[in-house]
């Protein structure tokens, strides 16, 4: 909960509040599947190994991706769900004036920071578009699409962090 919990008012959610979560909703479900695919790659990988004889190369080449996808989408549900590391601590002990100034240039700099995270991790995917992983045949760009999508879903959940403040309501967690 944030510090700002007790002053939120009860205003209903508009759209881009309800699409905002939405998409972080099928972040974690999408991160759900993904671990599970994840296992079974692993098993596969681990039974190939040991009972088969024979490891498939394409297991740990999938499961690696696999890592990184669920990875950079559980990343972005924890912004979502202020779930992040925070100074709220020390936001606690500012008066209220200035509590909601430095929340909000809290999540503006988590803009920026998905900003730029989304733009050098999409130009890095470019820039490795027509390689291809040998294991897979897919292009390398599918290692770095999954950095490029977190940030700019990163910039859009702080956004939305700005805009619930601003409106003096809370954002739902995708959990519930």
């Amino acid at each position: 909960m944030t510090p700002h919990a007790s002053t939120a008012s009860t205003a209903s959610p508009n759209l881009f509040t309800r699409t905002c979560t939405f998409i972080a909703k099928a972040c974690l479900n999408i991160g759900v599947v993904g671990m599970v695919l994840l296992v079974i790659a692993v098993l596969y990988q681990v039974f190939g190994r040991y009972i088969m004889n024979s490891t498939p190369t394409w297991a740990e080449s999938s499961a690696v991706l696999l890592v990184l996808y669920v990875t950079m989408l559980g990343v972005a549900v924890g912004v979502h769900d202020a779930g992040h590391i925070g100074l709220e601590s020390l936001l606690v002990l500012a008066p209220d004036w200035l509590r909601m100034k430095l929340e909000i240039l809290i999540h503006a700099l988590v803009v920026v920071f998905g900003v730029v995270m989304a733009w050098n991790c999409g130009v890095l995917a470019e820039s490795v578009m027509d390689y291809k992983m040998p294991t897979l045949g897919i292009s390398e760009a599918f290692k770095y699409a999954p950095a490029a999508i977190a940030g700019a879903l990163i910039a859009l959940f702080s956004f939305e962090h700005i805009v619930a403040l601003l409106r003096g309501i809370e954002v739902e967690p995708a959990w519930h």
